[in-house]
């Protein structure tokens, strides 16, 4: 793994993490966006080795630009490994908050204020997760087909009754967490690649102890690129989801249900 990066980075809250392969015609408009909404956010570009040019895009950004980091991966290793990979780098140089963003400009940055203000109210309320949802009041998708909702919908209920969550948007990838969450968590253990490492990264901070809350947003089909949806991933969220059900229930019959409190409210 290269990385173009400086031991210390100057002092920042907020670490973006923006996974990319293949991004080349969306990566400077959202990290633009980002820098409209919160200017002394940093960006951490994760590549996978993108053909198009992305990382080297990525890298001459980070020459103009103190808040844009650049990570470089050997090929294209999947969603929830670069947010991982992130999540390391952020927490070795004690960022606050560790947001997770696509780079397709499918998620909103004018959110980030409000959600990263949640996480860091402090108090016993603050919750350690906060989740830009499409399936909320308030929440709403644009340009996509019926076909997709219904996998979204139909995807969110299967995780929320196998796993008796009552978040509406269990597998949304834009969102915000406190440090602390992260830093508790073994990261090193996490192998879920790909929409169901959101449904693995919420279970973890519920067991964790800490709460999630979810926040509307607008959530937009790219414009410009080609979606990495694919049945392979569908194929695995549902598998794994169906794992881990079965492993809680047992746990509940044994006296040895995970963490204290992991059903959480709206």
């Amino acid at each position: 793994m290269n990385a173009s990066i400086p031991d210390a980075v100057a002092p920042a809250t907020a670490l973006v993490i923006v996974p990319t392969y293949d991004e080349i015609d969306n990566l400077s408009s959202i990290v633009a966006r980002v820098h409209a909404a919160v200017p002394t956010a940093h960006v951490l570009v994760v590549d996978d080795g993108s053909p198009d040019g992305t990382g080297d895009l990525a890298e001459r950004m980070a020459a103009s630009d103190d808040r844009v980091h650049v990570l470089h991966r050997t090929g294209k290793l999947g969603l929830g490994s670069a947010y991982v990979t992130g999540f390391r780098w952020g927490l070795e140089r004690g960022y606050e908050v560790l947001v997770e963003m696509d780079a397709d400009g499918s998620h909103p940055p004018e959110a980030l204020p409000t959600m990263i203000d949640r996480v860091l109210a402090g108090g016993p309320g603050a919750p350690a997760l906060v989740i830009g949802s499409r399936w909320v009041p308030g929440g709403s998708v644009v340009d996509w087909p019926v076909s997709r909702q219904v996998l979204s919908r139909g995807g969110n209920l299967y995780a929320r009754l196998a796993l008796g969550l009552r978040i509406k948007d269990v597998t949304a990838g834009f969102r915000v967490y406190r440090r602390a969450a992260l830093a508790a968590m073994d990261l090193t253990s996490i192998d879920s690649k790909g929409y169901c490492f959101q449904v693995d990264m919420t279970l973890r901070t519920l067991d964790g102890g800490g709460s999630v809350e979810e926040h509307p947003i607008e959530f937009r089909e790219r414009e410009l690129g080609e979606s990495k949806m694919s049945r392979a991933i569908v194929v695995e969220a549902m598998g794994r989801v169906t794992v881990w059900a079965v492993q809680r229930r047992l746990g509940s019959l044994i006296g040895r249900r995970p963490g204290p409190d992991w059903v959480v409210e709206d």
